[in-house]
Formats: structure tokens, sequence, C-alpha cells
């Protein structure tokens, strides 16, 4: 029997965190319609317990089996019985914010994709649906550089701002990627401003098989202001190391702090470049063969 897989694969900066919050906060009622439940809780997530380990770019093919191994026990740990469908929800799949600042989206997609496959087929799993979140390349890059400045030191945004606004690689990319490698019988794209609530994303999802989820409570993602931001950036500038609580604590201290002080911004000219390219971009995505958009 083949098991069903229902991938939600972000992507980064697009409301992962919520959307894994619905998927604990509806644990209870996915279980009793016979899904079984994979996301990881590096955010927050109660019962977030997956851990996928997937190649880097760095990373060469003769790494391949080792960590097809590592990716196949990880989702032993969350499939039961032969055919129980699999809801799986992991923005890193793709790859990983890092990349961002060096004008790459996602570089080891098909690296890590080949990788995941594997796992899945060692599991008896076959993509039955996939969903993937796109989300305006200028806000992408901003929101994920503003992320990565909460508990990193890093360098200013113009450092990076000409290589990201003329990166390399695309949502295209992305869903091609996804398309070509997993093999999905359906795939559904959403665009950022189309998104919606986790649970309306979770019935999109599921799909007919769906029924009626509740919202997640809270939200995990309090944003930083930029007067958060600077004052986080002199405590790592002075190389000193915050645990989570901590910086966390520094975010609520300055959220009523909420003036531009132009922490990260892109310039006019680079705004509007990346705002034609998504554009192109989600158009590209709307003739693809196979793919539902959703804008």
């Amino acid at each position: 029997m083949v098991r069903k897989l229902y991938l939600h694969a972000g992507a980064h900066r697009t409301g992962t965190s919520s959307f894994q919050l619905c998927l604990a906060a509806n644990r209870q009622q996915l279980e009793s319609e016979g899904y079984d439940l994979a996301y990881p809780g590096r955010d927050g997530a109660p019962e977030g317990h997956l851990h996928l380990r997937l190649p880097k770019p760095s990373h060469g093919e003769d790494q391949h089996g080792a960590f097809v191994g590592k990716v196949t026990r990880a989702l032993k740990k969350h499939v039961s019985g032969e055919d129980q469908p699999l809801v799986l929800s992991e923005e890193n799949l793709l790859g990983l914010i890092i990349h961002f600042f060096s004008g790459r989206l996602y570089p080891a997609r098909r690296k890590r994709l080949r990788v995941f496959r594997d796992g899945l087929e060692a599991v008896g799993a076959e993509a039955e649906h996939i969903l993937l979140i796109v989300r305006p390349y200028g806000d992408l890059f901003v929101s994920g550089f503003r992320k990565h400045a909460e508990d990193n030191a890093v360098e200013p945004f113009e450092t990076h701002a000409e290589a990201m606004a003329t990166f390399r690689g695309g949502w295209p990319e992305a869903v091609k990627a996804l398309q070509n490698v997993l093999k999905p019988k359906s795939m559904t794209v959403v665009e950022y401003g189309a998104r919606g609530t986790s649970s309306e994303l979770l019935v999109r999802l599921l799909g007919a098989e769906a029924g009626a989820y509740v919202e997640p409570e809270y939200d995990l993602n309090v944003s930083a202001t930029d007067a958060a931001l600077e004052h986080l950036q002199g405590i790592y500038q002075a190389g000193k190391v915050l645990e989570r609580e901590d910086w966390q604590a520094v975010i609520a201290e300055y959220a009523e702090h909420g003036e531009d002080r132009g922490f990260a911004r892109f310039s006019e000219a680079q705004s509007e470049a990346l705002a034609t390219r998504y554009r192109d971009d989600l158009a590209r995505i709307g003739s693809m063969e196979g793919v539902t958009l959703i804008a």
C-alpha cells in the first residue's frame, strides 16, 4: 500500500510557524481522521519533533546515502501503519534563509529534495499534494534578514542588498524542483497576499478529505522592531551570545518602539526590479502544467 504525503513546504517567512501551530491545535482531530503528523518544533510548536538533516550546497553526491539514512530514520518516527497518510510541514525542505544574503534562493533545492524523496520511498510514501506559499522577493529578503538578525550578528543590510536584488533562482525554479523530484499528483502555489488563515490553508492542503479545523489561539512569531534589532546587534557585535528567552525579551521590551529606522531597506530601483521579477515569475507559475496558482 502507498502512504499519501500531504506536504506543506513553506516557504520561509510566509506564516509557517502559525501553520505548524495549527497542526498542533488540531492534532487530536487529524489523528482521529487517520493522519500522522510531522513538523519541527524550532519555533515552539507543541509536539514538534521532526528533524530532517538535509544536505547543504557544499555537500557532495557521495554523501547522498548517508543523508537518506538520516531522513529515513527521522520519518520513521512519525509514521504508523502501512498506509496511514502523513501531513508534513517543513520550510527548510527547499533550503535555508542564510543563502538569501549571498543572492541565492535555495541553491541546494534539488539535492535536498532527492534525499527527501528517497527517504519517503523508504517509508512507503508518495507525494499526493504539495502546498507552497510564495512571497514577493523584496519582502521575503527583508523579512529573512530581520529574522536572522534577531539571534545572529549581521553585517549592514546594504552589504547584501545588491546580491539579493540580482539573486539567482526564483519561485518558478523552486516549484519545478518540487514537481520534478517529488512528482506530486497535484500542487498548489498560494501567493502570500491570498494566504488566508492557517486553518484555511490546512483545508486547502487536504482538499476533499479535509474536516473543519480550528485556528491556533496565539502566534509564536512576534516581529522585532528596528529599535529592538539595533539593540540586539549592539550586543552581538560586542561578541556576546543570548539565549532564546533573552533575545525574545529584548524584542518584547522594544515592541512599542515601532518607528522605521531603516534597518533593512532596498533602494527604490532595487525594489522595483524585484517587484517586476516577482510579477513575471507568478505569471510563469500560473502557466505551469499541474500547478494551481492562488493569487
